[in-house]
């Protein structure tokens, strides 16, 4: 099973760290993240831009809404999706990112969500 793993994160709790705290705890990330892709578990992985842009249905017509969207102060910072064999393998294999690990004082978290159906487009003719 597939499961795609959202990492979120505080904007302004991260911006307000002292930038030693910061250069220090983002340089823990790329062993974290190597520890991850060793596993051979990890599909695909990507930090997120912003701003977010929504779309959606009002009135017949597609609506597009600048974000962030989120009813918290968190926004996702990046997502990652791992195959594992079961739900206490994929928390395991989650739990090497520097989001699980890493980050307690600007609010690091992932939400893991198990995907029913995964098709990758890549390289498939249109």
């Amino acid at each position: 099973m597939k499961y795609l793993c959202l990492a979120y994160y505080d904007p302004a709790e991260f911006a307000a760290m002292p930038p030693a705290d910061k250069k220090a705890l983002v340089s823990q990330c790329p062993p974290k993240d190597a520890q991850l892709k060793a596993t051979g578990q990890l599909r695909v992985s990507a930090s997120l831009g912003e701003p977010a842009i929504r779309l959606q249905p009002r009135s017949g017509k597609t609506q597009k809404i600048d974000g962030p969207f989120t009813e918290t102060k968190e926004v996702v910072g990046g997502f990652f999706i791992i195959d594992a064999a079961n739900a206490e393998e994929a928390i395991k294999t989650a739990s090497l990112h520097p989001a699980a690990t890493l980050g307690e004082q600007a609010s690091w978290r992932i939400d893991m969500h198990p995907i029913g159906f995964f098709e990758q487009y890549e390289g498939k003719p249109a």
